[in-house]
């Protein structure tokens, strides 16, 4: 039956329905040897589907939770030899994550192979949560918390209401002061729980994902990778309504 090669790529585990369009885009899709466009369909039982020359072949779906430390990229490559999130996890599985977390941040990364999956997680119509405990420089003031609640303009748009909330604010020595909150988003834009405090005059000091979904960080150190529960994977599907 023939169908989107997006979906195709996606129900292969190869990729998210949306960074399959960024492959076929790149021009590294063929379908029977002929570089595929954007919204070519093909057949993955009667035609040849193949990314950079190497055939798609479905896999088993994988399903992992991560807790990423700093300085590893929400990648499954890098070019510059650089450490990835797929480094972390023990699976020959071509997983990939779902959502990035920059650089410098930490906490919880899903990966996995089931395209499906893994676009609706990040399609904003389901409003799916991510959390984080954000720590910032300066004491942040009771009116840029309710700015930030209410959504604050960035270069990309004004950003949707957020969960917003102090949880403590530190002087420690020979530095000025901090505060830590948490913050509840269900956008997935770049950037966007640094460049919302830098909106309101705060600079991130630390910022590290707790909770994806329904599915939280306890007991799980930093570095470590699991394959998620049947439970788990059960609130994920409930999460992105399928």
């Amino acid at each position: 039956m023939k169908m989107r090669l997006q979906k195709a790529l996606a129900e292969a585990g190869y990729a998210s329905r949306r960074a399959s369009e960024e492959l076929i885009k790149a021009g590294r899709v063929t379908v029977d040897g002929v570089v595929a466009g954007l919204g070519d369909s093909a057949d993955p039982e009667t035609q040849l589907i193949a990314v950079d020359g190497r055939p798609i072949t479905a896999e088993a779906k994988e399903y992992w939770l991560l807790n990423k430390p700093a300085g590893v990229l929400s990648a499954v490559t890098d070019a510059r030899g650089r450490r990835t999130v797929s480094d972390l996890v023990p699976t020959r599985a071509r997983v990939f994550p779902v959502g990035r977390l920059d650089l410098d941040s930490t906490g919880l990364v899903l990966l996995t192979n089931d395209g499906d999956l893994a676009g609706r997680l990040l399609h904003p119509r389901y409003h799916v949560e991510k959390e984080y405990v954000v720590t910032v420089r300066g004491v942040v003031r009771k009116e840029s918390v309710e700015q930030l609640r209410r959504g604050v303009m960035l270069e990309d748009g004004m950003t949707a209401p957020a969960k917003v909330d102090v949880t403590g604010i530190d002087r420690p020595a020979g530095g000025g002061p901090v505060t830590t909150m948490r913050v509840v988003l269900h956008e997935g834009r770049k950037r966007q729980v640094r460049r919302m405090m830098e909106a309101v005059g705060h600079r991130v000091v630390t910022l590290h994902r707790t909770r994806f979904a329904g599915i939280t960080d306890a007991g799980l150190l930093p570095g470590q990778a699991r394959r998620l529960s049947s439970a788990e994977l059960s609130t994920l599907i409930k999460h992105a309504g399928m």
